[in-house]
């Protein structure tokens, strides 16, 4: 058992090392707010690295909200995410011309609450 930990070791260290390589961010937002809090731009933060190390790689942003109160008030609040989170990407430096923002407004399937309030960030290629 001792042998199987430890040549799983070297596996787990290349995946904790490598979730700056991920090709899916995730930024989550609080109720009807479209404002970066600390872990947000933390998450944005590297992304921004992540974009640098691959130049050519486009960046996808897709807005998301819960389906708690007005439908078109969701879908505009999404979009106001995913244009916040581009916001961020192009001040830390990522070209506009990289970045597409999209919004696909509120969630129609269950999820937690948080996990409905959030922003997808993409890379492709």
């Amino acid at each position: 058992m001792r042998r199987a930990f430890l040549l799983a070791l070297p596996a787990l260290a290349a995946a904790c090392a490598s979730v700056e390589d991920e090709p899916t961010r995730v930024v989550f937002f609080t109720t009807d707010s479209a404002a970066l809090d600390g872990p947000a731009r933390e998450v944005v933060a590297g992304a921004a690295r992540r974009a640098a190390r691959f130049p050519n790689s486009r960046v996808r942003i897709l807005g998301y909200a819960g389906q708690a109160g007005e439908p078109e008030a969701n879908r505009v609040l999404a979009r106001e995410r995913a244009e916040a989170v581009a916001a961020a990407l192009r001040e830390a430096g990522v070209a506009p011309g990289r970045i597409s923002v999209a919004s696909r407004g509120p969630v129609s399937y269950e999820l937690a609450p948080v996990e409905s309030r959030r922003v997808e960030i993409h890379f492709e290629g």
